[in-house]
């Protein structure tokens, strides 16, 4: 690919990426167009359809998920990893009303995106499990109680307008506290 055509392309996915973050993937793809400095034809030349588009961008956002769930497992602590990509996403949840809406559905209704909704479920019950077994969670807590706390986000972010950051923060903090084991809350003090 030449470089301007290059650059297009990267412009084009870098403007995708924002509307469809403020404004979900349907918006007009001459919007994007716009956002990207470009014309829609050379849009439609790089991207013939809103499909390829979107999984596109879907594809670059997936890759960051898994540089994200790849630095948690990182971490030596399961319990702060599962909180902390808790916490991510739920931001997520109030910023992007694209992927991350996209992603969200699909994890709660069980279909829809399932490599990565699978493979989220799995670093999801490899982080529990860790935390249960160090006495920081609850024994009984599964993967779909995570995605219960995740809906309930998305029930608040919807209703909480303007103040959706800070209902979801709070939210996300008393979901995380009824998470904690006795003996873990215990040893936090």
């Amino acid at each position: 690919m030449r470089p301007d055509a290059e650059e297009n392309r990267t412009r084009i996915l870098i403007a995708a990426r924002r509307v469809f973050s403020e404004a979900g993937e349907g918006v007009p793809m001459t919007r994007v167009a716009r956002h990207a400095g470009v014309s829609v034809a050379t849009l439609y030349r790089r991207f013939p359809t809103r499909d390829l588009l979107v999984a596109d961008v879907h594809t670059r956002q997936w890759e960051e998920c898994l540089a994200v769930h790849a630095e948690l497992f990182r971490h030596p602590d399961p319990a702060w990893a599962l909180r902390e990509w808790l916490h991510r996403l739920c931001a997520c949840q109030v910023s992007d009303q694209g992927y991350t809406k996209a992603f969200v559905d699909a994890m709660l209704a069980g279909r829809g995106l399932d490599h990565e909704r699978l493979t989220t479920d799995r670093t999801v019950a490899t982080l529990l499990s860790g935390a249960q077994a160090a006495g920081t969670l609850r024994a009984d807590l599964t993967v779909t109680d995570v995605r219960l706390a995740i809906a309930g986000n998305q029930g608040i972010v919807e209703a909480a307008g303007r103040s959706a950051a800070a209902a979801s923060r709070r939210y996300v903090t008393h979901m995380l506290r009824s998470f904690q084991s006795c003996e873990g809350a215990t040893r936090r003090g």
